[in-house]
Formats: structure tokens, sequence, C-alpha cells
């Protein structure tokens, strides 16, 4: 991912957390706010209380496929931030990414609802 399209710095992600909406499924949370450069900015956490540095590499990398393969179906112009829960270590990747896309419908990110 290129790194002009991803979430780096800590003041992005609290403006993101405090000023963002939000929408919550039981293996992820998912956060968003407009932003004015016309594409999408994606940020990913993963707790260190989910489990050591293995497992949650696993859930990041896993968090980043979904959302690079449903980047055409997304609305453009928004920061997201994408937050692994205690369920996401233990969920299958189709359960992992039902969940995150379930979030993204909640926020109207989803442009339309067709498989790729």
């Amino acid at each position: 991912m290129d790194p002009a399209f991803s979430l780096k710095l800590n003041s992005d992600f609290r403006r993101l957390y405090t000023r963002g909406k939000r929408a919550v499924s039981p293996c992820a949370v998912v956060y968003c706010r407009k932003n004015r450069l016309g594409h999408n900015r994606c940020g990913y956490t993963v707790s260190k209380k989910l489990g050591k540095a293995v497992v949650r590499n696993r859930i990041r990398r896993r968090l980043r496929e979904i959302v690079r393969l449903n980047q055409n179906r997304l609305a453009q112009g928004y920061d997201l931030i994408v937050v692994a829960r205690s369920r996401a270590v233990t969920a299958d990747y189709r359960r992992l990414e039902a969940d995150v896309l379930q979030s993204c419908r909640q926020l109207r990110l989803i442009t339309e609802d067709v498989q790729p």
C-alpha cells in the first residue's frame, strides 16, 4: 500500500477517535471521517491484549487484505481506522471480512453491494 494512503500519525488516529463516526461489530470497530484528499487513507489498530506479535501481525495482515480487496466498493474521500476486537483472534477470514464490511455498511461507506 502506498504510504500516502495509510494513516500513521498519532494525531490522525486521535482525531478520528474523538470526532469520527464509528460502527461496532463482534470482531472489529471501524471509525471514519471525511478527508479532503479525494482518496481513502486507512489505519489499523491491534492491541497487545489480543496476543503476542505473531497473532497481532496475522490479524493486521488480514484486516489490510480485507480493505485492499474491497477498496473499489468503498466510498472515496475518507480516513478509516479498523480496530480489531478480541473475537478477531479466533475468527476465520470470512467472519472477519463479514464483520468489517457490516461496519462499513452501517457507516454508509459501501457504495455498491455487488460481489467483486
